[in-house]
């Protein structure tokens, strides 16, 4: 009897110590899922030195342009040219048909003479009064009259041979061997561009033109001379080249529709590497910014009033929003001039997962998004 009672009270205990076991093991199984504060990756800012420049888009301009235009009417014999070399002033591009203007000037010669010997005659016979005064006045007269004519018609002679009007390279011809040339046409038979040196023209606010001739007065730009500063430029594809120019700051006006000025730069090109109507960048060296604060642009982005903010990673792992300006983009990075400091970290991995306020743990970013300073700064966003 007594047997049978212990061996009741050991079975009805063992749902007890199998829930108090569960119990604890659920306890465990809470602690164990507690939530860890995300990791994301940050960078580590720290002073840097970098070359401010100032870099402005523009496209190249032929230095002179000249159109060729006949000037007398004829049929093209002749194209004297290669299309796409270069010429040099005053050499023939094109031979207009001069039969018609050599016989006008061999008769205008003829002309000349025969009132040459009349003038001469009444010249001697007016001294004898065989006759008079106003008749050798008007021999005199037909004289000059026949000298302009063989002058015209020299000139006229000279034109059937089409002269380049400057140096340069010249484009495609717009006739072909027995078109009709008229004096005066409005197509031009051939355009002649001199391309060395050759011009940059850069649009910009007006407010950039008076920053830019403020750094110049003050020395921050490399000058070229009185109101003109030394100018580099970056090809469209990306290299630099080689020779240096100088950027005009004077004989500009503003537009009064866009606000914007038209800056020329002048560059040598003797190798003829620029052509007109190129893409191009012209850099000007602002100097260097020492202790700037450098911040990579994939931790950077724009609230909805564009301005610039980034999440920052506090000395307590707590997420901070910071609102930044910044100054211009250093190649992957921008320069900050307010709302960054040495030594913050910011956020440039698992951006998507905080929020300000919330604890993270912070570790040195996968992409190393920091890297070098670049030498240069690219161009200020006016």
């Amino acid at each position: 009897m007594q047997r049978s009672r212990i061996t009741r009270a050991l079975i009805l205990g063992v749902p007890g110590i199998a829930l108090a076991a569960l119990a604890g093991c659920g306890k465990k199984e809470q602690a164990a899922a507690a939530p860890q504060p995300p990791q994301v990756g940050v960078v580590t800012l720290a002073p840097e030195s970098v070359m401010v420049d100032s870099e402005l888009p523009g496209r190249t301009t032929a230095y002179l342009v000249a159109e060729v235009r006949p000037q007398v009417d004829g049929i093209i014999q002749h194209r004297l040219f290669k299309e796409g070399s270069d010429v040099k002033q005053g050499q023939q591009l094109y031979q207009i048909d001069p039969s018609t203007y050599d016989a006008a000037y061999k008769s205008a010669q003829a002309t000349l003479e025969s009132s040459r010997l009349l003038a001469e005659r009444y010249g001697k016979l007016v001294a004898d009064e065989a006759v008079s005064k106003q008749a050798a006045a008007e021999a005199k007269a037909s004289f000059l009259q026949a000298q302009a004519a063989v002058q015209r018609a020299e000139i006229n002679l000279r034109y059937t041979k089409v002269l380049a009007p400057i140096s340069g390279r010249i484009g495609r011809s717009s006739v072909t061997q027995g078109a009709l040339a008229v004096n005066g046409q409005a197509t031009a038979l051939a355009t002649v561009q001199q391309i060395d040196p050759i011009f940059v023209d850069v649009t910009q606010p007006s407010s950039t033109l008076l920053r830019l001739r403020r750094e110049l007065a003050d020395g921050k730009l490399d000058g070229a001379g009185a109101n003109a500063a030394k100018v580099n430029l970056r090809l469209e594809d990306g290299t630099t080249y080689p020779e240096t120019g100088r950027l005009e700051f004077s004989e500009v006006s503003v537009d009064q529709g866009t606000g914007s000025v038209t800056l020329r730069a002048v560059f040598p090109n003797p190798n003829h590497v620029l052509l007109p109507g190129m893409f191009v960048h012209a850099r000007l060296s602002e100097g260097v910014k020492a202790n700037a604060i450098l911040a990579p642009q994939v931790g950077v982005t724009r609230d909805l009033k564009g301005q610039a903010t980034a999440l920052v990673v506090n000395a307590k792992d707590e997420v901070e929003l910071r609102t930044l300006t910044t100054e211009r983009a250093v190649g992957d990075k921008w320069l900050v001039s307010s709302g960054l400091n040495a030594g913050d970290r910011v956020i440039v991995e698992g951006l998507q997962f905080v929020r300000p306020g919330a604890k993270v743990k912070a570790v040195p970013a996968a992409a190393q998004a920091s890297g070098n300073a670049p030498a240069a700064a690219a161009p200020a966003k006016s």
